[in-house]
């Protein structure tokens, strides 16, 4: 493997975060403008195919991060914080329309599937009603993995008895993983029916009905999702035209999408690519980040950690990887590792920190029957995060010694950086021993610049322009949640086929995850 390629997604990917973290410490406390992204635009477009990468998959990044900024600023100034988290989810669903219009057999397919969802109709509803219930415990409904409570698990075990070719399985369930075929997530109209006064036979009616429609007409079914949403009470999507941003981005992305078809690339690659890296745009750099970081031990935090995971990398570029995936790897555990460092700075036990957001969730379902579906995704994200990062820096031989395939994470910017060295200087400074569990905690609900999303969505498109041919997500893997560290195990919650073996459906490769970490219950 080229050491080219490798060096590529490294500098690639931090110059994305960098001008993420430095453009948020100079416009935090202002009031956001769409122009204000640039910065970030400006990185992408400094994405380059190298050695037998293929150009195609590229452009589906960096034209959809160009296409989603310049429409947002032709349709509108900024975008308002109950709006923000939504962007996106507005690309998926044009380019499923595209695949409907320039692939025929596809959208057969897509037809059968849809026609399967009301013949699955136990299994849907019994998942919504363990969503709603809380049975699964904290759960990320839009997972980009197979997980217990998610959306794409469903969607798979409906794909796996559907007669379509395998290709178009592998397709429809990417665009409901790391493509974000609208914003729905599994439950979520079951839930709303019931609290509203349904029965549950008609909230069943309902969450079929919405399943079906984010298939069949998803530009359609966004608009119609956002304009209900009423996040904090706001009322529904007011900062743009939403079904005009879906009209234009058709029209943008088809050349890019019908070449990379041409060129051989995996529709299951096409959805997903050209959703995962826009959000940096009026999400990740936004009102809402613009306030989140005036606190200036969350900026600490987000300069601090970027420089660990830069220096971090650089030492992996310097020790040589194996493959394409040892940058991704060493990106993901680094940053996890960097957020377990913090709570342990604090004198914080990880399990407690589960322990508590777990039983907070679980009170939340109680208190709060009719919260947002994607209420505790974040905090899912920060478990699985803290537990694997924990699990680095224990000593060998109980954790990993703070190593990465031989790699050693570099601490040191977080034990420099001058306000985290200084931790007293922003509390009572004789008792300053949780600050970086209050702040944390804050991430809990924000982590997206640590975990890191334009990371992980840069090297992944890399790694996707170096097998165009295979359907890259969902990845297939044991996520060692954290979460599910904590729950009696039942291996098969009455179905026949055990978690481990459902992505078979989609994929010939064989099972690797553990029972144990992928499907629990209280």
């Amino acid at each position: 493997m080229s050491k080219a390629i490798h060096e590529a997604m490294v500098n690639q990917a931090m110059a994305a975060l960098k001008a993420d973290v430095n453009n948020i410490k100079a416009k935090r406390g202002t009031q956001f403008k769409i122009a204000d992204a640039q910065p970030y635009v400006d990185a992408v477009n400094g994405m380059k195919a190298v050695d037998n990468e293929l150009p195609e998959v590229i452009a589906l990044h960096v034209d959809s991060v160009n296409a989603h900024y310049e429409i947002l600023k032709s349709l509108t100034d900024t975008v308002r914080p109950e709006d923000d988290p939504f962007v996106e989810h507005y690309q998926t669903g044009p380019i499923m329309e595209i695949l409907y219009e320039e692939q025929p057999d596809f959208k057969a397919s897509v037809k059968k599937f849809i026609d399967a969802i009301p013949a699955n109709r136990a299994l849907i509803g019994r998942e919504a009603a363990r969503l709603y219930g809380g049975l699964y415990g904290p759960t990320c409904v839009v997972d980009f993995a197979l997980s217990p409570g998610s959306t794409a698990n469903v969607v798979n075990r409906v794909l796996a008895g559907l007669d379509i070719p395998k290709d178009h399985k592998k397709t429809i369930l990417a665009a409901k993983s790391f493509g974000m075929t609208t914003s729905y997530g599994l439950g979520a109209s079951f839930k709303a029916s019931v609290e509203a006064g349904k029965t549950l036979d008609a909230a069943l009616d309902d969450e079929i009905a919405t399943l079906q429609m984010i298939y069949d007409t998803p530009s359609e079914a966004q608009t119609k999702l956002m304009l209900g949403h009423n996040l904090g009470g706001h009322g529904g999507h007011s900062s743009f035209d939403t079904a005009e941003y879906q009209k234009q981005y058709k029209e943008r992305m088809k050349p890019t999408i019908k070449a990379a078809l041409a060129k051989g690339v995996h529709p299951g690659n096409v959805v997903c690519v050209p959703a995962y890296c826009v959000g940096d745009v009026a999400h990740h750099n936004s009102q809402t980040m613009f306030n989140f970081a005036q606190d200036p031990i969350i900026m600490a935090i987000f300069e601090a950690h970027t420089a660990a995971l830069e220096s971090t990398l650089n030492r992996g570029l310097e020790q040589g990887f194996k493959n394409e995936y040892g940058p991704v790897g060493l990106a993901v555990g680094t940053g996890a590792a960097l957020m377990a460092y913090e709570f342990l700075l604090d004198y914080m036990p990880i399990p407690s920190i589960i322990e508590l957001l777990v039983n907070r969730f679980h009170n939340m379902v109680a208190m709060n029957p009719n919260r947002d579906s994607a209420a505790e995704l974040h905090n899912v994200d920060m478990m699985m995060s803290i537990w694997r990062g924990w699990n680095i820096l224990k000593p060998k031989p109980l954790g990993k010694g703070g190593e990465l395939d031989g790699v050693k994470i570099d601490l040191g910017p977080i034990d420099t950086h001058d306000v985290l060295a200084n931790i007293h200087r922003y509390t009572y400074p004789p008792c300053a021993i949780t600050q970086r569990v209050g702040t944390m905690l804050k991430f809990a609900d924000f982590p997206c610049l640590l975990t890191s999303e334009p990371v992980t969505a840069t090297m992944l498109t890399h790694v996707v322009a170096l097998h165009p041919e295979s359907a890259s997500f969902p990845y297939r893997i044991d996520k060692d949640w954290g979460a599910t560290e904590y729950r009696f195990i039942n291996t098969g919650l009455g179905m026949k086929a055990p978690a481990p073996t459902r992505w078979l459906a989609t994929s010939n490769a064989p099972p690797a995850c553990k029972v144990a970490h992928v499907i629990a219950r209280p």
